[in-house]
């Protein structure tokens, strides 16, 4: 339900008011038309039918050891990395990512972001729907969102391509990548088992074996019955039983759809392409999203752990997390290419916040929003590009900062999604999909 009016000229309503006013107070009426019009024209539409794939770091990736190194910083600042060329002259990131380099003419940086918690609970959130967490946030609650994650939206505003759902969550489902109330018709289907596992599968695509299709018919129509009953007044007024009903549906959908069963079998990759993506959870993961974008699915929400190097920060990196990063991330630009995916596949890579530019006692670093650096590329953006800078020390942005709002407005744009419009929420209030963002110029 949206309760925002347009006019034909594309201009909304809420700027038609502005644009009143600012006669009012003497500024010219054909200027004000015009940024408003600017303004309904930053919408943009997306040219096709982009899909997105997020790469959750959990727990905070220290941008300023990967993606924006400070070689001339104090070496209390700068750590034990050299940066190195890309194949887009004057780009240059971490020696520890050979492989992205070679693929850097498809990617772009935001180095300019940032945001003002360093907490990882109401970071997470923010980063995850574009939105600060308010009063009464509770992170150890799982579901937590207070507002719907980037996917449920997509979920809403798009609906599902075919028979595969519209959003998917995998290896688990973050807390903070909920539906919140947009409700279960807009919440992602999980997959809760890590692809790289040697005897993968997913659970509720495949019926157990001894389940025989005309008992599997049998329980459909035994569902279509309490369906029924649930349509009865008494039944509507129990909302949580409707929830259930609404996943078995789903859960029976998925089970005789032949799209989605092969979609989700990973076993059917080659294993060069397997080992391309890496055998390990960050490349599975990633090669499980390429292929489930390529089945129809509009949006793969993947959650990696543990980011959080408080500890041996560079030993940490180096040996563990920066080698899966660069196998599973490499091939996945390069596979999207390969197939013609790219231009309609955006993917972001982030965590909820950087780390501290100083490094600590334990040679680590710690917590810090206030700077850090973005990736993405695909989607129809521009490649190769890096959008502003942090200062010296990467301690925060040096020029044209960008916000977790800017990112959002940028995604809901490259999938033509109006995000502008608002959602009514139960009790009644209205809430935009985007709260104050801009696109980021740069990159469109």
């Amino acid at each position: 339900m949206t309760r925002r009016a347009s006019y034909c000229d594309g201009i909304q309503r809420r700027d038609f008011l502005r644009v009143g006013a600012a006669g009012l107070f003497g500024a010219s009426f054909a200027s004000a038309i015009a940024l408003a019009q600017a303004r309904a024209a930053e919408q943009g539409k997306a040219s096709k039918d982009v899909s997105l794939i997020i790469l959750f770091l959990r727990g905070g990736m220290s941008t300023i050891d990967t993606f924006d190194l400070k070689p001339d910083a104090p070496a209390e600042f700068r750590g034990e990395f050299r940066p190195t060329a890309t194949n887009v002259a004057g780009v240059q990131i971490s020696e520890h990512l050979p492989r992205i380099a070679r693929q850097m003419d498809k990617i772009s940086l935001i180095r300019s972001f940032g945001h003002g918690n360093s907490d990882h609970g109401p970071a997470d959130h923010y980063m995850l729907t574009g939105y600060k967490a308010g009063p009464g946030f509770t992170p150890t609650i799982s579901p937590n969102n207070q507002r719907p994650a980037h996917g449920a939206i997509i979920a809403r505003k798009l609906g599902p391509r075919g028979s595969v759902p519209p959003y998917v969550c995998l290896p688990a489902m973050h807390p903070s990548a909920g539906a919140a109330y947009l409700g279960p018709a807009c919440a992602p289907f999980t997959i809760n088992a890590d692809p790289a596992a040697l005897n993968f599968s997913v659970p509720d695509i495949v019926p157990p074996l001894s389940l025989e299709a005309s008992r599997l018919d049998r329980r459909r129509q035994l569902l279509s019955q309490v369906d029924r009953f649930q349509k009865s007044s008494e039944a509507r007024a129990n909302a949580s039983a409707h929830s259930v009903s609404l996943f078995q549906r789903k859960a029976f959908d998925l089970m005789v759809s032949p799209a989605a069963r092969q979609a989700f079998d990973i076993h059917a990759e080659p294993a060069a392409m397997r080992d391309e993506y890496g055998r390990h959870t960050l490349g599975q993961s990633c090669l499980m999203a390429r292929r489930l974008v390529e089945a129809g699915v509009r949006c793969v929400t993947i959650e990696h752990t543990n980011w959080d190097t408080h500890d041996n920060n560079f030993f940490v990196l180096k040996n563990e997390l920066l080698p899966a990063l660069d196998s599973g991330l490499s091939t996945l630009f390069r596979d999207l290419a390969d197939r013609g995916l790219l231009e309609r596949t955006l993917v972001v890579v982030t965590g909820e916040f950087g780390r501290t530019p100083r490094i600590n006692k334990n040679a680590g670093r710690d917590h810090w929003g206030p700077g850090f650096t973005v990736v993405l590329g695909g989607g129809g953006l521009r490649g190769g590009v890096a959008v502003g800078k942090s200062d010296a020390r990467a301690e925060k942005a040096a020029d044209n900062p960008y916000g977790p709002e800017d990112l959002a407005a940028t995604i809901y744009r490259q999938l033509g999604i109006n995000f502008d419009e608002e959602f009514i929420t139960p009790d009644g209030r209205p809430v935009k999909i985007v709260n104050q963002g801009r696109v980021i110029r740069e990159l469109v």
